[in-house]
């Protein structure tokens, strides 16, 4: 839990608060955006919380801090009905699980629920809360792993729901040498007729990300939207295989249509697919010039 004697002197008067401990991951800022902002290089409390609608995202987001940076003054009375609120709906029957890990440096991941069996898309902490209603919903069939980087608790989730792990096998480790499914190759990969895994190497260098239903893609760190330049956006900053490989990955992208974006970092995007192929376009072009 966040610490009192740690408060950031960033934050403005009242109950919430982030301590010195964040490591600025920008959960808590897209999360509930009219509470927290960036200040240095760290998060704060800008605005407290003044609807139930602004104290309800401020507590999902204390919730999901991969490093339980944010507190309160008192003790939130209701903070057991935010944590049944998980895993929280984005949009259809895809949703974001939160509880991000510190492993992970915040990444957020996601769930998918279907009748052919649900899809954990990377991991989230293993958190008593979260993985009871995971078990309400049906479990997991799938833990699909974008790449090493995401992993977090997935030995934990595996042996809850035994369900099978899915990584390229150019990510796999002495840590993830169990994996169930070991991707290869850089085709295309149609894990269902719902599910198409495509391979992009260049964040990483087995990264994929999960096309779900020609809508939704889960997108690792491989792409996300950028509030500040409010377009599509990659991290050159931290790419760690290579960016020549990853512009050519991103203009595989652009032979697939889809109108959401889910990004393990980063904002998510939600446009028009005419909107977002323009976008991809773009995106590509301007990789290029960096």
């Amino acid at each position: 839990m966040a610490t009192l004697k740690k408060r950031r002197s960033e934050n403005v008067e009242g109950d919430f608060y982030v301590d010195s401990t964040c490591i600025d991951c920008d959960t808590c800022r897209w999360m509930a955006p009219d509470v927290f902002y960036r200040d240095g290089d760290q998060s704060a409390v800008y605005h407290q919380p003044s609807s139930e609608a602004e104290r309800d995202a401020a507590l999902t987001a204390l919730l999901s801090c991969p490093t339980a940076s944010i507190g309160t003054v008192e003790p939130p009375s209701d903070i057991g009905e935010v944590q049944r609120e998980f895993p929280l709906p984005v949009a259809e029957n895809v949703y974001h699980c939160g509880y991000h890990s510190k492993s992970s440096f915040g990444a957020a991941s996601y769930f998918i629920q279907r009748p052919e069996g649900n899809v954990l898309i990377d991991s989230p902490r293993f958190a008593a809360p979260l993985v009871k209603r995971l078990e309400e919903l049906g479990g997991v069939r799938y833990l699909y792993l974008t790449h090493k980087d995401d992993v977090a608790d997935h030995a934990k989730f595996r042996d809850r729901f035994g369900c099978d792990r899915i990584l390229h096998e150019l990510e796999i480790t002495d840590e993830l040498r169990d994996i169930e499914i070991q991707l290869s190759g850089f085709d295309p990969i149609q894990l269902a007729p719902d599910l198409l895994i495509i391979p992009v190497p260049g964040h990483t260098r087995g990264h994929t990300v999960l096309l779900y239903r020609d809508r939704f893609l889960l997108a690792g760190d491989h792409l996300a939207w950028s509030p500040l330049l409010e377009r599509l956006y990659a991290f050159r900053r931290y790419c760690w295989y290579s960016w020549e490989a990853q512009i050519d990955s991103m203009g595989k992208l652009t032979n697939y249509s889809f109108e959401w974006v889910l990004p393990g970092h980063g904002r998510r995007a939600h446009l028009d697919r005419e909107t977002m192929a323009r976008q991809l376009h773009e995106c590509v072009e301007w990789m290029k010039e960096q």
